[in-house]
């Protein structure tokens, strides 16, 4: 979305309705982006990168609420919000609108050469989609730990972007409590047993099938596990019903019966 109408695009204006989100805009934030082009727009976890002519890297992050619209200049088919927290005007003749209630979300800016060092990425672990990531990778960050496979997979050293939601989806997928410790998926010299080789497979597959059914309600059939609590599980031949707990302060959603 964001791509088509900033990519190879000049910052003509930017408007900021506010002087911080989730933390303070970098010192001359609008300043450092007007009249520089957008060279590259990537994803790093949930991170969204905006390069820059000048060199310099736009990190933004959506947190819970935050979402773009993107629109031509002038359009007024959408009434003004007070949670549009930023504007950007780009030479494409499309406006690029930052709503986000709650606040969570934040933009900052990585000087020229200092995004590899970026304090949110640089310890990030392989992207879930890529060949980076696979059971072994998978094997290695749950070597000897003693804490839940849950609590591993939302450690974005494990893997990037790897959210609460679809922890919660893969570990259902893969038929694995979410309470069982993550050491048990790997051996003590860090290769993966066959929970982890599945494990695996699920959090892709789990991904790519989200990305396929993007256009469907938020809720409804999107989930298997998640926000269901109490409700049958899904699962062809299953009799459980979905449990709801509490796991480094989020919730986990799974079925006691299939998931061992």
């Amino acid at each position: 979305m964001l791509e088509p109408a900033m990519l190879g695009s000049r910052f003509r204006r930017v408007i900021v309705n506010r002087p911080n989100l989730r933390i303070p805009f970098p010192p001359q934030f609008m300043e450092r982006l007007r009249g520089k082009t957008v060279t590259a727009v990537d994803r790093r976890g949930k991170y969204l990168v905006v390069e820059l002519s000048s060199g310099e890297s736009l990190v933004m992050h959506l947190g819970m609420s935050g979402w773009f619209y993107v629109a031509k200049i002038g359009d007024r088919s959408r009434e003004a919000d007070p949670h549009d927290h930023v504007v950007f005007l780009m030479s494409s003749g499309q406006s690029v609108l930052f709503n986000d209630p709650r606040r969570f979300g934040f933009m900052d800016l990585a000087g020229p050469g200092q995004l590899a060092e970026y304090p949110a990425i640089k310890k990030m672990g392989p992207e879930p989609l890529s060949n980076a990531f696979d059971a072994h990778s998978l094997a290695r960050a749950c070597k000897g730990k003693r804490v839940s496979l849950k609590v591993v997979l939302l450690d974005q050293r494990t893997v990037a972007g790897l959210g609460n939601i679809y922890a919660s989806e893969a570990l259902h997928h893969a038929r694995l409590s979410p309470l069982r410790k993550a050491s048990s998926i790997a051996t003590p010299a860090g290769s993966p047993k066959p929970d982890a080789v599945q494990l695996a497979r699920s959090i892709k597959a789990v991904l790519a099938a989200a990305i396929k059914r993007r256009e469907s309600p938020y809720r409804s059939a999107r989930f298997r596990v998640y926000e269901r609590e109490d409700q049958a599980c899904l699962r062809p031949g299953c009799r459980g019903s979905i449990r709801r707990i509490w796991q480094a302060g989020r919730s986990t959603f799974y079925c006691p019966t299939c998931q061992h």
